[in-house]
């Protein structure tokens, strides 16, 4: 077999190796989730509150007929209170295991594309904690480093079947 066809394109095999990652902020922290995960981005929109709700679902959101669940990201991820100013917070809609649902954050960057190879796992303190399986690895952004995180583990088992306890409250 021509060996020049299995190397044809390096510019390729580069951008092959390339995560695109959609960056956010909260407080002074910079985050990113897969942008395949990310179905839209909205400003804060009027959010209804739902009675004994975990604590970090913030309510749902009615966008375009469909009733979404609002996870505070900043209180499901234990970051410190850092208050943001009224109207400055993004809502990013997230495909999260089949589950539509919104998660609130400080900013929105951009969308990022990091090399795959530049992404390490997270120290082994930080995971420690069965609560930090969501952090799937860091990596040097400029001067910053980013949290990659694993949407797909940010809620446990318990919180999952909380939300599909208030999928009986859609009539709100």
């Amino acid at each position: 077999m021509d060996e020049s066809y299995l190397n044809q394109d390096p510019d390729q095999e580069e951008k092959e190796r390339l995560m695109q990652l959609v960056g956010f902020v909260i407080g002074k922290e910079l985050f990113g989730v897969d942008i395949l995960m990310v179905q839209e981005i909205i400003r804060e929109t009027p959010i209804t509150p739902i009675p004994n709700a975990p604590d970090f679902i913030e309510g749902v959101i009615n966008l375009r007929g469909n009733i979404i669940p609002v996870i505070d990201l900043r209180r499901r991820l234990n970051l410190r209170d850092v208050t943001t100013p009224a109207g400055q917070t993004w809502i990013m809609i997230l495909n999260v295991n089949g589950r539509i649902t919104g998660f609130i954050v400080d900013s929105v960057t951009q969308v990022l594309k990091v090399p795959s190879n530049s992404i390490k796992p997270p120290p082994d303190i930080v995971v420690s904690g069965l609560q930090s399986q969501y952090i799937t690895g860091v990596c040097r952004i400029d001067q910053r480093l980013l949290i990659l995180l694993d949407f797909n583990r940010i809620l446990l088992v318990e919180e999952i079947k909380k939300l599909n306890e208030l999928k009986g409250t859609e009539g709100i």
